[in-house]
């Protein structure tokens, strides 16, 4: 049976998710997310207080596909993704920055949002995001970024959503009244990139999970 995952974005920079070229991924963060959710989940990310954002929904993807880190940088489909730090804005945050040494088996880091300062490998990160080897993929998406809609208060009141830490877990039925009003309102629009991510304009900034904080 289908589930859907709520979570608060605490940052929105286009990197967690990364709606760019026609598929939705989350290659990063969310571990537990990457490693429980299955096709036709739902994952929903709703704006937290951090972002001036709460009640609205930062972005929705039906789960159609998984894959390994590994799987991702080879496969030439999502080539696009991988990060290019002097190129545009969605080049930058691109989310496809693990594979594997040959030799050693030791993950590397793509130069990217969460690498160092400098761009070297972030140990902390690459332990907190590679616990999980595994990046959701969505070609059934909403992304609206800094056009979040508000959440009518009655269906987040009936799901018994409230911001918090973490992730909640509902049934599909549970969830159907927020995803008939998804469908109901932005059908025409799945599949688009309809705002530009909260933190766009910040494209080139670091995020560090040692201290918990953008750099």
């Amino acid at each position: 049976m289908a589930r859907v995952y709520f979570y608060v974005v605490a940052r929105d920079f286009g990197f967690a998710p990364n709606p760019f070229h026609g598929l939705c991924t989350l290659a990063t963060c969310k571990p537990t997310i990457r490693r429980t959710a299955r096709a036709e989940d739902w994952v929903v990310g709703m704006g937290g207080a951090k972002l001036n954002a709460v009640g609205r929904c930062i972005y929705a993807m039906r789960v159609t596909g998984a894959l390994t880190f590994e799987k991702y940088w080879e496969d030439l489909e999502f080539c696009a993704k991988r990060p290019v730090r002097n190129g545009s804005r969605k080049t930058i945050v691109g989310d496809n920055i693990y594979h594997r040494c040959p030799a050693s088996k030791k993950w590397q880091q793509a130069d990217s949002h969460h690498s160092k300062l400098d761009g070297s490998p972030d140990p902390h990160n690459i332990q907190h995001d590679t616990q999980t080897n595994r990046v959701l993929v969505s070609n059934h998406f909403y992304y609206f970024g800094n056009t979040a809609p508000i959440v009518p208060v009655e269906i987040l009141d009936d799901l018994g959503f409230k911001n918090a830490i973490g992730h909640r877990v509902f049934s599909i039925q549970k969830a159907q009244h927020f995803l008939a009003w998804l469908d109901g309102s932005f059908a025409s629009q799945v599949n688009l990139v309809l705002g530009d991510p909260f933190q766009f304009t910040q494209s080139t900034a670091r995020y560090s999970k040692k201290t918990d904080r953008v750099i």
